[in-house]
C-alpha cells in the first residue's frame, strides 16, 4: 500500500464531521477508525433510521437541523447524496472521500464523468485494462466507495474513477486523465439550475496540471486550451476498430469506446496492447438489455435512461419499437428534443406513468402527437396493456427519460421489476 500522507495532513488533528451516512459515509467512518483511531468525529444523516446497530463513540446529528452540525467541526467530509444547495454553509471547510483521494492518487487515476455513458465507458477501461494484464482498480460512482479500495493500491496500480457531479463539485484537484463525455440537463433538484450542475462536471478539467490529459469533445476543448493541458477531441479517433465485432451497439457507445482508447492512449498505454478485449466485454445491465422475447413480443430494458437523450439515443439503436415506456419522477429538465424526435419518428403505441410522464404527455398533445397514448400507474398496469395490445413481432422499449424513484429506490430497482414482469408475460 502506498503512503497517505496528504490525506492525513488534511485529517489529522480535525474535528471530522461525516455528512451522510448511506454507504460512503460508512466507509469513511470505517477509515477514520482504522487510520485515526482518536479523531474526533461526528456523523450527521437527516434521517434517524441511518444510525440504526450503529456501535460508535461518534457524536450523531440527525433531524431537520442536522446541517447545524457544521459548526461545529474543522472539515466536513460529505457523502455524493448531500445537496448544499439552499444551504448556508462555509464551503471551506467541506471536502470528500473524492477530494482527499485525488489530491493523493492524482497521478493515477483515469477520471470519467458525464451525463450519460459514464458506467459504460468506466468499466470498458477497466476490462481492457485488466484483460491485458495492468494492476487495474474500478471505483467511484460505480458503487464502490474510494475508500474502500484505498489498500489494494501500489505504485502500478491504475485507478478507474467513475466520477459523478456530485463527487466532483467539492475538489481541489482533477485526475491525470480527465474524460468529459457529455453535459446534458440532469440533477437538477439537486444542483438547482443547469450551470451549476455544469460547472461541478467542468471541476474534471479545470483543476488539471500541465501534465494532465483532457480527453472531451470539442464542445469543452477551450477549458482545456485554458489550463495549458493536453487534450484530445475523442471523436476524431478510430484506432481502426471493427465496429460490426463490438458487442457494444449504437453511436453513443462508439463515442464512449472511441473515449475509453483515448484515455488508455494518454496514460501511455499502446492501444494494440488492449484492442483485442474490446471484442470481449459485455454491456451492463439496466442500458439497452435485450431481456428476450416472450409472448411473441422482444423487450429491451433500458431503466438507465434518466434524461430525454438517453431515450433518443435507445430509439435510435433499438429499430421498430411498438411500445414505449415513458415518464417517473419529475426533476422538471427540457423535454422538448424528444418530444421533436418523437414527432417526427412516432411509436404506434406510447406508455406513460409519473408527473414526468404527465407533462411528456401534455407536451406530445401539444404537438399534434398521433400515435396511441396511454397512462400506467405502475408496471404491472403496463404489462396488463400491453398483453392487451401486442401481437407476434412487437418490440417493448422500457427507456422512460425520467428518474425512478417516484416508486423506486433506483433505476435498477425499476429494471430489474420490467425484466421479471417481462419474463412472466410469456406465460400468459
Amino acid at each position: 500500500m502506498l503512503s497517505m500522507n496528504v490525506i492525513f495532513k488534511r485529517l489529522r488533528g480535525k474535528r471530522i464531521l461525516i455528512l451522510g451516512f448511506g454507504r460512503e459515509g460508512k466507509s469513511s467512518l470505517a477509515f477514520i477508525k482504522k487510520f485515526l483511531p482518536h479523531a474526533e468525529v461526528g456523523i450527521a444523516d437527516k434521517n434517524e433510521s441511518a444510525f440504526k446497530d450503529l456501535q460508535t463513540d461518534a457524536k450523531l446529528y440527525f433531524g431537520d437541523n442536522y446541517f447545524d452540525a457544521i459548526n461545529d467541526y474543522d472539515i466536513v467530509l460529505k457523502t455524493p447524496g448531500i445537496s448544499l444547495k439552499d444551504k448556508d454553509v462555509d464551503i471551506t471547510k467541506i471536502t470528500s472521500q473524492t477530494d482527499l483521494f485525488l489530491e493523493e492518487f492524482h497521478n493515477q487515476i483515469i477520471g470519467i464523468t458525464g451525463t450519460k455513458g459514464k458506467s459504460t465507458t468506466s468499466t470498458l477501461i477497466y476490462h481492457l485494462l485488466k484483460e491485458s494484464g495492468k494492476d487495474a482498480i474500478l471505483a467511484g460512482n460505480i458503487g464502490i466507495p474510494i475508500f474502500d479500495i484505498i489498500e489494494r493500491i501500489n505504485n502500478k496500480s491504475i485507478i478507474v474513477f467513475e466520477l459523478s457531479a456530485h463527487q466532483l463539485q467539492f475538489i481541489h484537484r482533477s485526475p491525470h486523465i480527465g474524460i468529459l463525455l457529455n453535459v446534458f440537463e440532469e440533477h437538477l433538484d439537486h444542483f438547482g439550475t443547469f450551470d451549476v450542475y455544469r460547472d461541478a462536471k467542468l471541476n474534471i478539467i479545470r483543476k488539471m496540471g500541465e501534465k494532465d490529459w483532457a480527453v472531451t469533445t470539442g464542445e469543452f476543448d477551450f477549458y482545456a486550451a485554458e489550463m495549458m493541458v493536453h487534450s484530445l477531441n475523442y471523436q476524431y479517433y478510430d484506432f481502426g476498430v471493427d465496429w460490426d465485432s463490438v458487442p457494444l451497439r449504437g453511436e453513443h457507445n462508439k463515442l464512449n469506446i472511441k473515449a475509453a482508447l483515448c484515455a488508455i492512449y494518454a496514460y501511455g498505454i499502446p492501444v494494440d496492447e488492449v484492442m483485442p478485449y474490446l471484442y470481449t466485454f459485455q454491456p451492463l445491465e439496466h442500458r439497452q438489455e435485450l431481456v428476450g422475447t416472450f409472448g411473441g413480443v422482444t423487450y429491451y430494458n433500458d431503466s438507465i435512461s434518466t434524461i430525454p437523450q438517453a431515450a433518443i439515443a435507445a430509439l435510435q439503436t433499438i429499430k421498430n419499437v411498438t411500445f414505449l415506456l415513458l415518464g417517473g419522477y419529475d426533476r422538471e429538465i427540457d423535454y422538448s428534443s424528444l418530444i421533436e424526435f418523437l414527432a417526427k419518428n412516432p411509436v404506434k403505441h406510447i406508455l406513460y406513468t409519473g408527473k414526468a410522464g404527465a407533462r411528456m404527455f401534455d407536451m406530445l398533445q401539444n404537438a399534434g402527437y398521433q400515435g396511441d397514448i396511454k397512462n400506467f400507474k405502475d408496471l404491472n398496469e403496463a404489462f396488463e396493456i400491453i398483453r392487451s395490445l401486442s401481437k407476434n413481432g412487437d418490440v417493448c422499449l422500457l427507456s422512460p427519460a425520467a428518474a425512478s424513484y417516484d416508486q423506486y429506490r433506483n433505476f435498477e430497482e425499476r429494471g430489474s421489476i420490467f425484466k421479471a414482469l417481462a419474463r412472466e408475460s410469456g406465460s400468459f
